[in-house]
């Protein structure tokens, strides 16, 4: 299944939808309000809440339900409020080693060389910077840097704590695109005060979406293309298979913390950011920023002067 979180324009609450071919079939109504409209409720529901979206959603197909273009509504996050937003950085060893040459004064005080250890390393971003696909990002009056990362989201479907590699994925509801919309001159100084926050954590820095892609949805999470397009040119150009630590891995590494419903975890981003050229071409108000993994969509942000 596809599950998107979505508005109509008439500016009704946030509801669940499924995407029946080109159309968004409102879940909540449709099964008069057996399903709750809020995503992080019906992950918590477990697999009666699934059985129930794919019968509805099969039913909806062959009436030939009319549903909602997702052209005429606000597509939000598929999980808006995630309670916990867990980036993995530089799980791309091609990405990590492009940022060696990053002429930030700040960022060269690191030996790069030994960034990975036995496990992944990361941090958590704040819930109140995710938007969803088509939103207006406006870029921070505090930055000169605005970069971007096309990444895959994992999106936890149940409590998880101390689970083994081998269990992982059956914790796992889906996957969606992540853009890590970073303020690199931000980043490089909190680094080297050996935080990261505000870089990583601004209003809009983190969209998600189109929506959430079910694992049977699938064949493999780890063949995947993955491109981050500005203006139609490409930037990034890679694939899910060069991640360094897999699904299963992140998942369960991070779940020594507790992982609840709605728990994003991202794969870290492939080669080609702004920080890795010779001459950035950081992202500039008026700029369109497609990221795009193959089989989970495209999700679209504009970038915008501050107010």
């Amino acid at each position: 299944m596809k599950l998107a979180t979505f508005k109509t324009q008439d500016g009704g609450a946030p509801t669940i939808g499924g995407l029946v071919g080109d159309r968004l079939i409102d879940l909540a109504e449709a099964s008069n309000g057996a399903l709750p409209p809020a995503m992080i409720e019906f992950l918590e529901q477990g697999d009666a809440a699934t059985q129930l979206a794919r019968r509805l959603l099969d039913e909806a197909d062959a009436a030939g339900a009319a549903g909602y273009a997702p052209g005429d509504v606000e597509l939000m996050s598929p999980v808006p409020r995630p309670g916990k937003i867990i980036h993995t950085s530089c799980n791309f060893d091609a990405h990590l080693e492009e940022l060696t040459t990053w002429q930030a004064p700040e960022w060269s005080m690191h030996n790069w060389a030994d960034f990975h250890f036995e496990h992944p390393t990361g941090f958590l971003q704040a819930p109140s910077s995710v938007v969803g696909s088509g939103a207006q990002v406006v870029r921070p009056h505090f930055t000169q840097q605005l970069d971007y990362e096309v990444e895959m989201a994992i999106i936890i479907g149940r409590r998880a704590f101390g689970v083994g590699i081998e269990d992982a994925l059956d914790f796992v509801a889906g996957f969606t695109v992540f853009n890590d919309l970073s303020a690199r001159d931000i980043q490089a100084r909190e680094h080297a005060n050996k935080v990261i926050f505000l870089g990583k954590s601004f209003n809009g820095s983190c969209p998600l979406g189109p929506w959430l892609v079910t694992p049977d949805e699938i064949d493999d999470p780890h063949a995947l293309d993955m491109k981050l397009v500005v203006n139609g040119e490409v930037r990034q150009h890679s694939n899910t298979a060069h991640m360094h630590y897999k699904t299963a891995e992140l998942v369960s590494w991070w779940s020594n913390t507790t992982l609840e419903p709605g728990d994003v975890i991202t794969s870290g981003s492939p080669p080609g950011v702004a920080a890795g050229m010779e001459n950035p071409a950081w992202l500039q108000p008026g700029d369109l920023v497609e990221a795009v993994v193959e089989s989970l969509g495209t999700l679209s942000v504009h970038i915008i002067e501050p107010n």
